[in-house]
């Protein structure tokens, strides 16, 4: 910060004998207020200044650097850029280039820095700062630059990360679904041997029962045409029913000749 007091100063020395029509009042004001650290009050000098005479190039550079101390860098590069266009070419053309590229340092702008700070040193190739701030600019930059390729290319992997995920799921739920429709197959499969071995089961249940039914039919037939064998006590039992039934019909006939007899003498004794 003592560099940019000192270049006020000088500067306002300089510019009263190469810029006699800058040398207004409200310029000399804003420089008190600037040496006085009082940078609001400063700017308002400086800015009436340029009302007055809007190319005045003290006006344009010490506000610029006005800014710059109240931290408004993206505002100052725009009066440094005025200043430059016509310091140049003048021995105090190093300090304006200079200043400029501080300023994009402020703002992270590395590229328009390393600009700046080259166009410094090829006014001024023994300022050292100027060396230091250069290195400084361009290792950011470097840096920069790296970062952004890195992530082009991570953005590069991820794209190609994620199409090859999105093929493996496609191929992932073709194989599910092939394996879905092969299992959804052997299962209409088995159910057709179920219901085939059903159906077999069945006819095979009624030949059984047929054969049953034949078996049983055979076993109630006497075998080899033989008569079934009676008890003894059974066949006696026939026996003396078939005696009772004689013996009761032999009864009845003989009532019958009885009373047939009875009736023959009735009639004979009348």
């Amino acid at each position: 910060m003592k560099r940019y007091t000192i270049i006020v100063l000088l500067l306002l020395g300089a510019f009263v004998r190469l810029y006699a029509q800058t040398d207004r009042r409200e310029v000399r004001q804003g420089n008190r207020n600037f040496r006085k650290e009082q940078f609001q009050q400063a700017e308002i000098g400086y800015k009436k200044g340029l009302i007055k005479d809007s190319l005045s190039v003290a006006a344009n550079y010490n506000l610029g650097n006005t800014l710059y101390r109240m931290d408004n860098w993206q505002q100052a590069d725009r009066f440094f850029a005025t200043a430059i266009d016509s310091l140049a070419n003048t021995p105090k053309g190093a300090d304006a280039f200079f200043n400029a590229g501080d300023s994009f340092l402020k703002q992270r702008k590395w590229q328009e820095a390393v600009d700046s700070f080259k166009d410094c040193l090829r006014r001024n190739p023994s300022d050292m700062d100027a060396k230091s701030n250069l290195a400084y600019a361009q290792k950011m930059l470097q840096n920069e630059q790296q970062n952004q390729d890195q992530n082009q290319n991570q953005n590069q992997n991820n794209d190609q990360n994620q199409d090859q995920n999105n093929d493996n799921n496609q191929n992932q739920d073709k194989d599910q679904n092939q394996d879905q429709n092969q299992d959804n197959k052997d299962n209409n499969q088995d159910n057709k041997d179920n219901n085939q071995d059903k159906d077999n089961n069945q006819d095979q249940n009624k030949d059984q029962n047929r054969n049953n039914d034949q078996d049983q039919d055979q076993n109630n037939q006497p075998q080899g045409g033989q008569q079934p064998k009676i008890s003894p006590e059974a066949a006696q039992q026939m026996l003396q029913a078939i005696q009772d039934q004689e013996k009761e019909t032999q009864d009845k006939v003989n009532k019958e000749k009885a009373l047939q007899a009875r009736s023959k003498k009735k009639e004979k004794n009348w």
